[in-house]
């Protein structure tokens, strides 16, 4: 009997150590989930809240609003996301005093304190958001004799390599031409659209050819270029036009092989860099030739199709997608048109670019990048008076001005980097918008958007976990696991 209790006693031991070992290793196992904040009509801004715990999933009722994200299923690999070094933002810039310039590099760039920039975009000569319009070369020079960068030596070159510094040495950069040079159009006028002569085709090839020498020079390695700048519009300011066929033609006849012959293959060559409205006709016309396709990376798209009334064309980036799975597409430009002073912390326009950043990679996109990185008080410096927002502006008194713009486009760039792939995320209730990212060292970035009057309770579910959230109303919210 002694023996028996003894026997009964060790085994009793053996399993409470055992039972503790398991709850030991299960309470090691447990996951907690960060969710940072931002949210209208309080002071939570990018605004880190108390970390949740994620317990064993139960099915979710129906009358419950839930988002489900699989890690497992993967898509898109993810570039960036940035904004565009204008003269405009330069010559804003430039008037900043020294601790406002470093606060504002750090404000973008800063992965730790800022919210970590990764791509960035600039222009081939002038653009609207300049103070006047310029070229490199002396009008009529067409074998660019006279091509020289002086004009953005003063404030966008500078402020570029502090860009890149300030971003820790490298960002994913390309460039953007918005018309050619007067004397190579027809019209003879860099504003007001006009087209490209046809002698002067190879001249505006070698063009972008000196452009990217010339600031891989100055310590600006261009990854990547657009071919033109809205080849559909006719604005008052620098823009020239090229049909589906001429962009096709242009590209595999003379920007194409003029890029390869000078050493520059593997520079990244965007088409289109316009609206959704007409991007499917642009892909099918240009991927549809063999020859033009094999210089293509990718085709870059605009937000601005609503001008014409309805709603941003979603769908159309997703079927592009779809029918070219090989090319990859990017939001190039996007910004707030028609700039008021009063609606600097307008919540709208920041719900505008989270509802557009989330439906973007949602169908397929692998970066977006925004457009004047920095405006002043005006909504400028603008040469022809199209006055826009930007993120950050700055003040009469060289004060910085946070817009909720800034903080929104945060919750996608701080927490989702380059190499990340889009994971599979959806919500049971069209009141909640979201995507998702894991990253490369295995961070799951879920993004949430909640632009309705009133907070909503939803329950989380990563795999077989899940927890409990709250988005306060006319909230984002980045969740972090």
């Amino acid at each position: 009997m002694k023996k028996q209790l003894t026997k009964l006693f060790i085994a009793l031991a053996i399993t409470g150590a055992s039972s503790a070992l398991h709850a030991a290793d299960t309470a090691s196992a447990t996951k907690t989930l960060s969710v940072y904040t931002t949210a209208k009509d309080s002071n939570l801004r990018l605004s880190q809240g108390e970390n949740l715990t994620l317990q064993p999933a139960q099915q979710a009722p129906e009358t419950d609003i839930a988002i489900f994200v699989n890690p497992q299923k993967q898509y898109q690999t993810f570039l960036g996301i940035g904004g565009a070094i204008t003269d405009a933002s330069a010559e804003t810039y430039a008037k900043l005093s020294r601790t406002k310039k470093a606060e504002f590099l750090r404000a973008y760039y800063d992965k730790k304190d800022g919210i970590g920039y990764s791509l960035l975009r600039t222009t081939i000569h002038s653009s609207d958001f300049a103070s006047r319009s310029h070229t490199y070369i002396k009008e009529g020079d067409k074998e660019l004799k006279t091509f020289d960068i002086a004009p953005d030596k003063k404030h966008r070159i500078p402020m570029l390599q502090q860009a890149i510094k300030a971003a820790g040495g490298e960002i994913t950069t390309y460039v953007s031409p918005w018309s050619a040079p007067a004397f190579m159009k027809d019209t003879n006028n860099m504003l007001q659209g006009g087209k490209l002569l046809p002698e002067y085709r190879d001249a505006w090839a070698n063009y972008y050819v000196k452009f990217i020498q010339a600031y891989e020079k100055a310590g600006i390695p261009i990854w990547g270029l657009t071919l033109q700048n809205e080849p559909m519009a006719k604005q008052t300011w620098e823009s020239m036009i090229y049909t589906a066929d001429e962009e096709r033609d242009f590209l595999k006849n003379h920007l194409g092989p003029t890029l390869k012959k000078a050493g520059m293959g593997d520079k990244k060559i965007i088409v289109w860099d316009h609206n959704r409205d007409l991007i499917v006709h642009r892909a099918n016309t240009i991927m549809g030739d063999p020859e033009a396709a094999q210089y293509v990376w990718g085709i870059g798209f605009h937000w601005y199709e609503t001008w014409a009334g309805g709603k941003p064309m979603y769908n159309n980036v997703a079927e592009v997608a779809k029918a070219y799975p090989n090319v990859n597409l990017l939001l190039t430009e996007a910004t707030v048109e028609k700039f008021n002073a009063e609606r600097y912390h307008y919540w709208p326009n920041a719900e505008r670019y989270g509802d557009s950043i989330i439906n973007d990679f949602n169908s397929g996109a692998v970066a977006w990048t925004d457009w004047n990185i920095l405006l002043d008080h005006t909504g400028g410096p603008n040469h022809v008076g199209n006055f826009c927002f930007a993120p950050i502006h700055a003040d009469t008194n060289g004060e910085l001005i946070y817009t909720p713009t800034y903080y929104y486009l945060g919750h996608f760039s701080k927490f989702i980097r380059p190499e990340a792939k889009r994971v599979s995320a959806a919500a049971s209730r069209s009141l909640l918008q979201v995507t998702s990212f894991i990253n490369t060292d295995n961070t799951l970035a879920t993004v949430v958007m909640n632009s309705n009057d009133t907070p909503i309770n939803y329950r989380l579910y990563i795999g077989d976990q899940e927890t409990k959230v709250t988005i306060p109303a006319h909230a984002m919210q980045t969740l972090v696991y």
